[in-house]
């Protein structure tokens, strides 16, 4: 009786948490493909991108950037990395919690709430870290006339190339491989990288994040050369890969 409830208890878990992760990554891509509060949806972006001469490069350009522009900039970011990167993220917060109710069941951890949650804070809060950069980086691009400041393609062929050529030789150094390995062995991450109690769960959710970043830096650089609508409707099609 006590493992039938057990295993009930961890099939509502899973199916709640299921249902949490789901529900985030659908409503972080409702918001990105509104236009992210910058007043352009996702479609107005593509019709754009097939008609580029019709577009100025200064339209849509604020004079400067004030702080509600930067905070719209990295909520911008930030949400469409959580759309992103929270299906890649589900095996292994999924794992976690089922390992953590295990280990309570077992005696070797202390009975209560499972801190999944905790989790999940410390990987989102590196790609949070990591909107904040690429808002930085956007700001001086845009600053410089290289970018686009509301589409965020390039105006420059050098910094495309550029772009281009350090993302394809990422893909062959060790440190893309090892981040990948990481990334593709939830068990062996946990294994590795076991910390108990809700800031261990911080700590390991974060380190995980930076594994992750790690993999996938390269392909959000890429938005600098085609563009925020490309690289979200190719996620969006499932053309592209994170993890």
């Amino acid at each position: 009786m006590e493992t039938t409830a057990f295993e009930a208890l961890l099939r509502r878990d899973r199916a709640i948490m299921i249902c949490r992760l789901i529900l985030i990554s659908a409503l972080g891509w409702c918001y990105v493909m509104t236009g992210a509060g910058t007043g352009m949806s996702m479609r107005a972006m593509t019709r754009i991108a097939i008609s580029p001469g019709a577009f100025s490069s200064d339209t849509a350009m604020p004079q400067r950037w004030t702080g509600v522009y930067w905070a719209i900039m990295v909520a911008m970011w930030c949400v469409m990395m959580i759309a992103m990167m929270t299906p890649s993220a589900a095996p292994i917060i999924l794992l976690y919690a089922r390992v953590t109710r295990h280990e309570q069941k077992s005696g070797r951890m202390a009975d209560g709430v499972v801190p999944t949650v905790a989790f999940a804070c410390g990987y989102l809060s590196v790609w949070l870290l990591f909107s904040i950069l690429a808002s930085i980086l956007q700001f001086s691009l845009a600053r410089a006339g290289l970018v686009h400041a509301m589409l965020m393609w390039s105006l420059n062929a050098w910094l495309s190339a550029g772009m281009l050529f350090a993302a394809g030789l990422y893909q062959f150094t060790p440190y893309k491989l090892t981040c990948l390995r990481q990334c593709r062995s939830p068990a062996h991450f946990l294994s590795s990288h076991w910390r108990p109690g809700h800031l261990g769960a911080i700590r390991m959710g974060a380190k995980h994040g930076a594994f992750c970043v790690g993999c996938c830096w390269a392909l959000m650089a890429l938005l600098f050369v085609g563009g925020r609508h490309e690289l979200a409707l190719d996620r969006w099609l499932g053309d592209a890969s994170a993890c």
